[in-house]
């Protein structure tokens, strides 16, 4: 199978540029994959004869209507070259919506994948709010990351849905003392990064890390107290990870949460705020535990600070994420794809 990726890759970082170097890294395995992504970049040296870009302005507003009608283009150029059997768009909207214009020429099957954001956000704005339901009312194949965003884009008009989440890639675990309670994120409001700050001030006599870079980085550190740390943006996650002793995700909206799985995979419990994906990553009281309001962190988090029950937790976490391997996940996405050419 000659499969065409639409999203952002490697070198670009972020969830769906880490998903889909996985996804694209499980999949050639068996077939040949190609990626489209935004450019400028250097792609690796492995690969470079199967990553392509176009080069949207770098303006705020315009750069992702850019991309769709650059990368359209650029979907039909490279069909004509290589004669893919389908393309998958990741990120509902303006990137899924390039695969749906180029597929009014090149008659080829369009598969998406919602990852969060784009229903939770993009579906509000005037011409994004366009784009999401153009995309799900043309393609023919839809995947959610989770069931949450798979009810979203059924409330959108979508019609034949798959559920299939993140994967989780091996990380390997290393010998450190468990002593920080750690967030990993962007820095941004829906991040929701303050309520971490707010619990260090009641638990002064705990270390917590704050991982990530985003808008809200300098006027989080001059409110911060003295037992928080900023890093910054990291890629040594099983280093940080392996020196944590609970996870904390407070954001108030988030379609799955890759980072509970990567924080369980290595041992870690996490505490998350009841919202979006987060149940169906987190079991009440196995592999973590959830609060919906502020005074309910505290009692829980206060709850989780025993040891023993820190390490029953991390156990069981372990365990779970044995379910979310790449090749898992890969081998239900390659059954969408048979699904689909197979449709009349």
């Amino acid at each position: 199978m000659k499969i065409l990726m639409v999203g952002h890759y490697p070198p670009h970082t972020g969830g769906i540029a880490n998903h889909l170097d996985n996804l694209v890294r499980e999949l050639r395995k068996k077939h040949e994959v190609h990626v489209l992504t935004y450019g400028p970049i250097t792609p690796r040296e492995f690969e470079k004869e199967f990553v392509h870009q176009v080069k949207p302005p770098n303006f705020f507003g315009i750069r992702g209507i850019s991309f769709t009608l650059l990368a359209s283009k650029k979907i039909e150029e490279l069909h004509r070259k290589h004669e893919f059997d389908l393309i998958h768009a990741h990120f509902i909207g303006t990137t899924s919506y390039a695969g749906i214009s180029a597929k009014k020429k090149i008659k080829i099957p369009v598969v998406v994948t919602a990852h969060g954001s784009d229903l939770d956000f993009m579906s509000k704005l005037p011409l994004g709010k366009y784009y999401v339901k153009k995309s799900l009312s043309d393609a023919d194949g839809i995947i959610a990351v989770s069931r949450y965003l798979a009810k979203k884009a059924l409330s959108l008009g979508a019609k034949n849905v798959h559920v299939v989440p993140n994967g989780v890639r091996e990380l390997r675990p290393k010998k450190r003392k468990r002593k920080f309670i750690t967030f990993i994120g962007t820095l941004r409001h829906y991040k929701s990064p303050e309520t971490v700050l707010e619990l260090s001030k009641i638990f002064p006599d705990e270390k917590f890390l704050i991982v990530g870079d985003g808008p809200l980085r300098r006027i989080l550190e001059e409110k911060a107290p003295s037992n928080v740390k900023f890093l910054g943006y990291r890629d040594d996650v099983e280093d940080i990870l392996s020196k944590t002793k609970i996870l904390i995700l407070p954001s108030k909206r988030e379609g799955f949460g890759l980072v509970i799985l990567e924080a369980n995979t290595l041992g870690v419990p996490v505490i998350g705020r009841k919202v979006g994906g987060i149940p169906e990553l987190i079991r009440e009281g196995k592999n973590g535990i959830m609060f919906e309001k502020f005074e309910e962190l505290i009692e829980k988090f206060q709850e989780m600070l025993v040891p023993k029950k820190q390490r029953k937790m991390g156990a069981l976490g372990r365990e779970i994420s044995k379910r979310y391997t790449w090749k898992n996940i890969a081998e239900k996405i390659e059954e969408i794809y048979e699904s689909t050419l197979c449709s009349p």
